[in-house]
């Protein structure tokens, strides 16, 4: 269908699409296999500029948005979602930065995160997942510093990122008006690892936990130059990144049609291509119109934010549950038009099958998008 890209775009699109073809598709597999951080695919991607599609001209970035964030992650993600969901990732880490950080700030980062170094996004914890304001851990002024104490659970992109967007409480009495973000750098004295999560899909991407003991960070680090604005930060980011998983799912749910739809022409039974059973063309339908309508919203999500709309956290939500609901729905029935070979890790739709789920979970589980879409309403700022 037509969605009216501009050229740059179309450009943008079809680079990524030869580079996923070319590139990510013959090590898939492989990578799915070892869990291995894709390195050299996302150092291809920014050699592409790939990874500055979305950042400012005067950044080094080309001077995209959301938009050109989400075409690049569909391309990715419907060869590899978990190859892509690393490129996506940060896009996560790099937003509190490029919508919140100083002068200074941006100056002195974006143009690294538009060459390629890789980011991440830390405010997920033990108590505090869908509840994101229920932060523990400290940030403690200290002269020209801040001292960070806590860990940080689940977290894309952890281990291998080298620029970390993190949230942390400096005034635990606020609550949420408490939190305030800090760019941390891998190699950080009092910054480390901890658990390598061993996932049941988007296996390449790395899963991990960080932990801050007495890590000292300067005080120009604080994302705005000012503390309490954290959680602000923290909304703003997901308001835009989260088409991004919208992104990242209808890029699973239109290679699992892909996928279906080749091995329905070619896969012979009673003498006849399965395409021809009308059970199996209802399926088909199906998942197009799924695909379709996602990719309707996701795209006028991106217009929408773009666009610099205030009120964009509804049809942020709406996009994110459509596109990650259709992707579990479309590669499920992709395993089942496969039958007992859509079963078989010999086929691609079992593993977009498994990689599907956690688009449901990640940045907002589906149920609480469906909180934040009926608040809005309910507010009169859903449109």
């Amino acid at each position: 269908m037509e969605y009216f890209f501009t050229d740059t775009q179309k450009e943008i699109r079809d680079l990524a699409r030869r580079f996923a073809q070319e590139k990510m598709k013959p090590v898939r597999s492989e990578l799915d296999k070892t869990g291995e951080f894709p390195h050299e695919l996302l150092k291809g991607m920014a050699d592409l500029g790939l990874m500055a599609v979305y950042i400012p001209e005067e950044y080094g970035g080309l001077g995209g948005g959301i938009m050109e964030m989400c075409i690049v992650v569909e391309e990715l993600c419907r060869v590899d979602g978990a190859a892509g969901l690393c490129y996506a990732a940060c896009g996560l880490g790099t937003f509190p930065i490029l919508l919140g950080g100083t002068p200074e700030q941006k100056k002195k980062y974006l143009p690294r995160l538009a060459a390629g170094e890789i980011a991440a996004f830390a405010i997920t914890e033990a108590s505090a997942g869908s509840d994101s304001s229920n932060v523990k851990t400290r940030a403690r002024r200290e002269g020209d510093s801040y001292v960070l104490n806590g860990t940080k659970q689940f977290i894309t992109n952890g281990s291998v990122a080298r620029i970390y967007s993190v949230i942390a409480s400096t005034n635990p009495t606020k609550g949420a008006r408490g939190l305030s973000g800090f760019i941390v750098e891998h190699g950080t004295p009092g910054f480390t690892y901890g658990k390598i999560e061993d996932k049941m899909g988007i296996r390449c991407s790395k899963t991990a936990e960080l932990v801050f003991q007495d890590c000292r960070v300067p005080a120009e680090n604080l994302i705005g130059g000012k503390e309490g604005y954290g959680f602000i930060h923290t909304m703003r980011t997901f308001d835009r990144t989260r088409p991004g998983v919208g992104a990242q799912a209808l890029g699973i749910a239109a290679g699992a049609l892909d996928e279906s739809l080749e091995y329905a022409r070619t896969r012979i039974q009673f003498d006849v291509p399965i395409a021809s059973f009308q059970a199996v063309q209802m399926m088909l339908a199906d998942m197009a119109i799924q695909v379709e309508a996602s990719r309707t919203l996701i795209y006028q999500s991106a217009r929408v934010a773009d666009a610099g709309h205030k009120n964009v956290s509804a049809i942020a939500s709406m996009a994110k549950v459509l596109a990650s609901d259709t992707a579990m729905k479309v590669a499920t029935d992709a395993v089942q038009i496969f039958g007992g070979y859509g079963y078989m890790k010999e086929y691609p739709v079992e593993k977009m099958m498994r990689d599907a789920k956690i688009t449901q979970i990640y940045e907002g589980t589906n149920q609480i998008q469906r909180m934040v879409i009926a608040s809005e309403m309910i507010k009169g700022t859903a449109w």
